[in-house]
C-alpha cells in the first residue's frame, strides 16, 4: 500500500491549519484551526473488506513532572510514549481517500461527539488521548472522539513525530473489547492486517526549534 497526503509531505512539518495548538508570542500557545489533513491510499490488496485509520505523536514524555515548566526543557533522554490523536475503524473497502477538514474543523471543548461520523457515513471514529489529558479540566473535560491535532509540550527539547498509517484488514467490521482507543483497536487488529502504510509529519511549540516564521505565527 501506498499514503499520500496534500497537506504535508513525508517527513515534513504539519501545518498550523492541522494542529490542534499554534505559538502564541504572548501567551505561549492559542487554540488552532485543528483540521484533520488530507490522505489517500492506493495499492490496496485484495481481499481489502475495510480500513482503520490511526494518527499517533510517538515522542510524548513519559513523566510529566518537566511538562510545560518555564524554568526548564522536557529532557530529550526521557523515555518516550504514544499518544493516539486519531482513530477511525469500519471505513468500507471502496474508500480511498479523506478530505482535509471533512472530520474535524476547529476546538470542540470537551470533544467532538461520536463514534458517529460527522458525515453521516460508513465508519467508526474512537476515542482520542485527549480524552484522558483533559479529565481533570473543567473546562476542556469530556470525550474526545474523531481528529485533534498536534499540541506537545511547549518546552518540549524534541521535535514530535506524528504517524499516520492506514490498514487493510480482512474483516468488515472490527470487534474491539471496552472502550474504542487507540491501544484497544490495536489490540484488536491482530491477525487482520492485510497491509498497511504510514506518513510522518513533525511539529513543535518550542519557538527554539520552531522556524522563525512559526514563531511569529
Amino acid at each position: 500500500m501506498k499514503l499520500l497526503s496534500h497537506s504535508f509531505a513525508d517527513g515534513a512539518r504539519i501545518p498550523d491549519a492541522y494542529a490542534f495548538c499554534v505559538i502564541d508570542p504572548t501567551t505561549r500557545v492559542r487554540l488552532a484551526p485543528n483540521r484533520n489533513p488530507h490522505l489517500a491510499w492506493s495499492d490496496v490488496p485484495e481481499g481489502t473488506q475495510s480500513f482503520v485509520v490511526i494518527c499517533h505523536d510517538r515522542d510524548v514524555p513519559s513523566l510529566g513532572d518537566d511538562v510545560n515548566q518555564p524554568d526548564r526543557e522536557v529532557p530529550a533522554d526521557l523515555p518516550r510514549v504514544d499518544f493516539f490523536h486519531w482513530t477511525l475503524v469500519d471505513l468500507p473497502a471502496s474508500v480511498r481517500e479523506i478530505a482535509a477538514g471533512s472530520h474535524s474543523e476547529g476546538v470542540t471543548p470537551r470533544g467532538k461527539p461520536g463514534p458517529a461520523l460527522p458525515s453521516g457515513g460508513a465508519g467508526r471514529h474512537g476515542l482520542n488521548d485527549y480524552t484522558g489529558w483533559f479529565a481533570g479540566d473543567a473546562d476542556m473535560a469530556g470525550a474526545y472522539f474523531g481528529y485533534d491535532g498536534p499540541c506537545p509540550p511547549w518546552n518540549d527539547s524534541l521535535v514530535h513525530h506524528y504517524v499516520f498509517t492506514v490498514f487493510a484488514l480482512d474483516v468488515p467490521t472490527l470487534e474491539v473489547k471496552g472502550d474504542l482507543t487507540g491501544a484497544a483497536v490495536r489490540q484488536a487488529m491482530q491477525g487482520h492486517v492485510l497491509a498497511q502504510a504510514t506518513l510522518t509529519g513533525t511539529y513543535t511549540l518550542n519557538p527554539r526549534l520552531a522556524p522563525q516564521s512559526e514563531g511569529a505565527a
